[in-house]
């Protein structure tokens, strides 16, 4: 599951990083957020509040 995570994860930001590029300033900033939101790295929204990996 993990892997899975960061593979959406790194897709997201890659897409976000070319959507900055193209112009579309808000919508790479929102997909690079996600990407790292979403990420089992770090931050991430499914991890529990207090439990680090």
């Amino acid at each position: 599951m993990g892997f899975l995570l960061w593979i959406i994860a790194v897709a997201l930001v890659i897409y976000g990083i070319i959507t900055l590029f193209n112009g579309s300033v808000l919508l790479g900033v929102l997909l690079i957020i996600v990407g790292l939101a979403v990420g089992p790295g770090g931050w991430s929204i499914f991890n529990r509040r207090g439990t680090r990996a």
